[in-house]
């Protein structure tokens, strides 16, 4: 099993957890779950003993917010348990930490609240898979989701490593590439009209000097609309979403179908300027008026801090912790009666 930790550096950032007596911690699995295996325990639990020692913080002094991995829709019993272990196993940890209650929210459901929103759609653009998670009135539904599996933010920084060694650009690592796609590229409203524009514009990357790219810069974030240009079989983003949107209306959970209208975008990659505008221009003309009329596609609301500022709205609520939380004694008895 592979966990990836996310830990939030910016002082601004830790400079507000403590304010609003709030620890989040993002822990995101890029792969498939697996067996959870004992050495998780441990592993989680110095995890969150380096949190609470770099914040400064007693464990037993405030509530935790735990951002849940986003999950790939294998709804088999065994990656059932395995999400189940995952999530048992940080309560414990927690617990045992001496945490007073936990709060745990999945990922996509934090970045849907930091839009403002209790009801609509998810797509974040993860590391190696795109998801696309419907989520009405804040639970999420998993069984009218969508994912494209091998295709997320590797694969465009990938994309615009080769662009770059077509052109004779040289580089030094991955880095510098993932840093020149987050400060120069973009995604254009019309790609064939931006063929015959100038697009040129170079950045600093500390370290390494000036880098100048023109048509990589909208060429990378166009694969998302159309991945044969990177030599890719897969959906687009927007037939992903398109598909996600018609089994949300035929499944016909409400009377409404205003509620998985609202598109909000999450992720590194997501952040790319012009996307939102692009995908909601795709919708419009892919899907039919009946669905398409209404369609609103949101940018991260707060760049790649999105899930985090979720936390802190539910934090802030007056009724917070309440009924968002659980506490130690209500885990361990519920244990007990699970076994």
């Amino acid at each position: 099993m592979r966990i990836i930790i996310y830990i939030y550096k910016d002082s601004k950032l830790a400079s507000s957890l403590l304010q609003h007596k709030i620890v989040l911690t993002s822990l995101i699995d890029r792969q498939e779950f697996g067996n959870i295996e004992s050495p998780i325990y441990a592993r989680l639990q110095q995890f969150f003993a380096t949190i609470f020692t770099r914040m400064q913080v007693k464990p037993s002094m405030q509530p935790i917010v735990v951002s849940l991995p986003l999950c790939h829709f294998d709804d088999t019993e065994s990656a059932k348990a395995s999400r189940r272990q995952l999530k048992t196993a940080i309560f414990n940890v927690l617990f045992d930490m001496n945490v007073p209650a936990v709060c745990a929210v999945n990922q996509a459901v934090l970045a849907l609240y930091a839009a403002r929103r209790t009801s609509g759609i998810v797509v974040n653009i993860g590391f190696q898979v795109i998801t696309i998670l419907p989520i009405l009135h804040g639970k999420v539904m998993r069984q009218v989701g969508v994912e494209v599996i091998g295709f997320g933010a590797l694969k465009l920084t990938g994309f615009l490593k080769e662009k770059m060694q077509e052109n004779n650009i040289s580089f030094q690592s991955l880095y510098t590439v993932r840093t020149l796609k987050e400060k120069l590229c973009y995604v254009a409203l019309d790609y064939k009209a931006e063929l015959s524009k100038d697009t040129q514009a170079s950045v600093e990357v500390s370290g390494e000097g000036w880098f100048t790219l023109s048509k990589e810069r909208f060429q990378t974030g166009e694969i998302l609309f159309q991945p044969r240009l990177a030599g890719m079989r897969a959906m687009s983003l927007h037939q992903a979403v398109s598909l996600c949107m018609d089994h949300c209306d035929a499944a016909g959970l409400t009377g409404d179908d205003s509620w998985f209208k609202t598109v909000v975008l999450t992720g590194g990659s997501a952040c790319l300027p012009g996307l939102s505008e692009r995908l909601e221009r795709e919708l419009q003309d892919h899907l039919p008026s009946s669905i398409s009329n209404g369609i609103r596609v949101i940018p991260p609301p707060y760049g790649v801090d999105t899930s985090w500022h979720g936390a802190k709205l539910i934090s802030n609520l007056s009724i917070f912790p309440g009924p968002w939380c659980i506490t130690r004694k209500q885990f361990r008895r519920k244990s007990r009666l699970m076994w």
